[in-house]
């Protein structure tokens, strides 16, 4: 009985000690070259592992590393995608320019967008390793480094959105994707947590075309995730206090509250964007969603 007991004990502790990639599946070697050529390009590479590997490898550093494949797709995702506050991710540091630049953030490749921000800085794309040129446009867009710190992003968090993608129940089916971007930054304890321009995914869940004896149409839309200033996907949706804050902004642009309506039960609010018995949402159309859990991420420190 006493050794059936301590193996029990055993078994829990090593468990329970077990580190979290032993207990959860972690990223692949393949995973985290995809990632940072997601990241880099916008789209996954062909070739072998090997060659996709040095290819980036010389794209950032200028050098291939003697290292196994997967140290070497270790630091490529390291430098691709972690913060810490001394190092900061190639996505937040291309963000911080970006943002000093313009107080906007663009979804576009970071290759993509060191070449536009060294036209704006500089006139024209530069040439070198990708880390140097960061570097530099760094250095002209602050006089001292950009400063990130680790912040929490509290569960509920309002932010003011604008579609990307119009809807219209007469054309959209059920699984539709659609996008949506910020309309003004998000602070979180002083430090810009969420851009204005940071993109946004949502799923259409029902579509109802108007139907006889007077059934109007109805919509019904989740709005999933938005990327934060590091790059972290957060989790969003449109709750009630979201859709209280939508029916100000609706009231004071006009809307009658009387004309006001939710539709649905995750729902999407209405009011001018309804037509007649359909159901349409034009690019640019304003609301509020708010943030599902609470998530640590990296920010800018805005001075």
């Amino acid at each position: 009985m006493l050794r059936k007991w301590i193996s029990g004990t055993l078994a829990a502790l090593l468990l329970a000690s077990t580190p979290v990639f032993a207990q959860h599946a972690e990223l692949t070697i393949v995973d985290k070259t995809k990632a940072v050529e997601q990241v880099l390009y916008g789209t996954e590479q062909t070739g072998s592992l090997s060659e996709r590997l040095t290819r980036l490898e010389k794209e950032i550093y200028g050098t291939e590393s003697k290292e196994a494949l997967m140290g070497k797709a270790d630091k490529l995702y390291s430098y691709s995608k972690e913060n810490t506050p001394t190092a900061p991710s190639l996505i937040t540091r291309l963000n911080a320019v970006e943002w000093a630049i313009s107080h906007n953030q663009t979804a576009v490749p970071a290759k993509q967008k060191l070449e536009q921000l060294e036209q704006l800085l500089i006139g024209a794309p530069a040439t070198g390793t990708f880390d140097k040129r960061i570097i530099k446009v760094s250095n002209i867009a602050f006089t001292e480094s950009p400063e990130v710190s680790e912040v929490t992003l509290f569960q509920d968090t309002l932010v003011k959105i604008k579609m990307v993608t119009p809807l219209d129940t007469r054309k959209n089916r059920e699984g539709d994707s659609f996008a949506f971007q910020a309309s003004e930054d998000v602070y979180s304890n002083g430090v810009l947590v969420i851009a204005k321009g940071a993109t946004g995914e949502g799923k259409v869940l029902k579509v109802q075309q108007a139907r006889n004896f007077g059934r109007d149409a109805q919509l019904d839309l989740s709005f999933n995730t938005l990327q934060a200033f590091d790059g972290t996907e957060v989790q969003t949706f449109l709750g009630d206090k979201a859709k209280e804050e939508t029916k100000s902004l609706a009231k004071a642009a006009g809307a009658t509250v009387a004309g006001l309506i939710v539709l649905g039960p995750v729902g999407v609010v209405g009011g001018a964007f309804i037509r007649g018995k359909d159901v349409t949402i034009p690019a640019g159309a304003e609301l509020y969603i708010q943030t599902k859990t609470e998530a640590s991420v990296y920010g800018l420190k805005v001075k």
